[in-house]
């Protein structure tokens, strides 16, 4: 008898597991009201596996302020195509390919006039991995705040070639910082947008945009 409940508690146990909710089980993943991280430190094996899942959207636009093509420099090749009645959100907007391979993205650009350039940029050391809840009362999946994230990279641009390349003189550098929201476990979909900055003797720019949905 003392075996039969013994087994019939065991049972029950198990039903209960197999029951559960799956916020029971996220909250592995939950993050608490409040908070905020940030470090810096070498990218591990799990960052290079989702880096690799991560595919910039096919489309980006060049960051332009009031300033025109006053505020931009080493992308002459481009703004000669154009007049300044023609900056428009279309005419400095470009297609965009992507690969990251070998601890290395290369981006790749095409505008409407035909012209291309591609960077090449690869991964520095070190990155900064920072979320934060920013008490805008969004909720994740499996309950506690949705927090605001970002990875960031400073690191040197390895090459540019076509419209980048005259403005690319070592040192250049460039800071890429993907954009997004999630818990407090880090996965590929949270990433929705991207931005990166390149600087140096003789460029200073900055492109934009979203991730792909898929990633």
């Amino acid at each position: 008898m003392k075996n039969q409940k013994i087994w019939l508690v065991l049972c029950a146990a198990f039903i209960c597991v197999l029951t559960a909710p799956d916020s029971v089980f996220a909250c592995a993943c939950c993050a608490e009201p409040g908070t905020y991280r940030i470090s810096a430190r070498k990218p591990d094996n799990y960052q290079f596996d989702l880096l690799s899942k991560m595919k910039f959207a096919s489309e980006t636009e060049l960051y332009m302020t009031e300033a025109g093509e006053d505020g931009v420099k080493g992308l002459d090749q481009i703004f000669q195509k154009y007049t300044s009645e023609s900056w428009t959100a279309e005419s400095i907007s470009f297609d965009l390919t992507n690969s990251f391979a070998n601890k290395t993205w290369k981006l790749s650009f095409k505008n409407a006039k035909g012209q291309t350039g591609a960077l090449s940029l690869p991964i520095p050391v070190s990155m900064v991995n920072f979320a934060a809840d920013i008490h805008d009362g969004r909720i994740g999946g499996g309950g506690g705040p949705l927090l605001y994230k970002e990875w960031r990279f400073k690191g040197n641009v390895g090459s540019g070639t076509g419209f980048f390349q005259k403005g690319i003189i070592a040192p250049t550098t460039y800071f890429l910082v993907f954009q997004g929201r999630g818990n407090n476990c880090d996965n590929a979909e949270d990433f929705t947008h991207w931005r990166v900055e390149i600087n140096g003797k003789k460029a200073d720019y900055a492109f934009y945009g979203e991730m792909n949905a898929g990633s």
